[in-house]
């Protein structure tokens, strides 16, 4: 039945994900075109001609229908080629592998801490609600929550790069080549995305114990004379499971968007960094390809999520 589920969930996904392909990219694809600027201009060069500008737009392509543009490009994308960079040349799958390394650790790390910290945290508050530690909890989520990212960097950078000379200030090291010199730059960026997911965590992991400790069963249990600690522990995390898996799921995704901004302040060679030079020079075919990326992955998280809810309980996938 688990197996069955399972399959039904992953079905049910793969059918979805053509559509949200199509339509984020045909959207990116869009606005793209939109910004100030003319990439063929910026090919051709400063004191190029008119007719060196249009033979330009003929070679990239760019003179064509929009529609045919995309087209083109959405028929290469689903066999695997994302094209080159208009601007280097290099192509674009070789950019997203040496970036996307950068991005998925600092997001594995706040994701991390974010559990970490986050699930005690919210269960801590739901063993004495509106107690002291419940207020303090939730007066510290609502704060993370407040903080914007980007400021939170600053400080850090501020205090443990620059003042204590802790963690690095800038930059990366590619996990293959120093996994602890890796990990010493992720810390400050995955600190700094982490503030705001330990605070969601702590609170839906608070609010779902406090529905499962009102529930019959658990009045059953302490009638039996177990301690509250005891089912909160044994019992009720055990059955928010489900909520507490779709919340990482969407926190993951929530994370690797706000990678953007993050990576900017440190300076990573991340996704984030990648987009963002791209998008400025109007390198459509590299936005294009990473857009496409992260949606594949955010698809693939979803999977992952769903398929792990429906083995936890086999309803899911009815």
């Amino acid at each position: 039945m688990a197996q069955s589920s399972a399959l039904q969930v992953i079905g049910r996904r793969l059918l979805q994900a053509a559509p949200v392909i199509v339509l984020a990219t045909f959207i990116v694809f869009g606005l793209v075109k939109l910004l100030p600027g003319d990439v063929a201009v910026t090919l051709a060069g400063d004191n190029a001609t008119d007719q060196r500008i249009e033979e330009i737009r003929r070679i990239y392509g760019l003179d064509r229908p929009f529609l045919v543009q995309y087209g083109a490009w959405l028929m290469k994308a689903v066999q695997g080629d994302l094209s080159k960079s208009i601007l280097s040349g290099e192509a674009v799958l070789t950019s997203i592998a040496r970036c996307f390394p950068h991005t998925l650790l600092i997001v594995t790390m706040a994701l991390a801490l974010a559990l970490i910290v986050g699930v005690p945290l919210g269960a801590a508050a739901a063993a004495r609600p509106n107690g002291f530690i419940d207020r303090v909890a939730m007066t510290l989520a609502s704060i993370g929550i407040a903080v914007p990212n980007f400021w939170l960097a600053m400080i850090l950078v501020s205090l443990f790069a620059l003042r204590w000379n802790i963690f690095p200030a800038t930059g990366a090291t590619a996990f293959s080549a120093s996994p602890s010199d890796a990990i010493a730059h992720a810390t400050l960026p995955a600190l700094a995305l982490a503030a705001g997911g330990m605070a969601e965590v702590a609170r839906q992991v608070r609010g779902a114990l406090l529905d499962v400790m009102s529930s019959q069963f658990v009045r059953t249990l302490r009638a039996k004379g177990l301690k509250t600690s005891t089912i909160l522990w044994r019992h009720g995390l055990k059955n928010i499971a489900v909520n507490l898996l779709t919340v990482t799921g969407l926190l993951f995704n929530r994370l690797l968007a706000a990678t953007v901004v993050v990576e900017a302040v440190f300076a990573i060679p991340g996704m984030g960094g990648l987009i963002v030079h791209a998008a400025i020079q109007r390198d459509f075919t590299v936005v294009q390809g990473v857009v496409f990326a992260m949606v594949i992955v955010v698809i693939l998280v979803n999977l992952v999520t769903d398929v792990l809810c429906a083995a936890v309980d086999p309803r899911i996938g009815r």
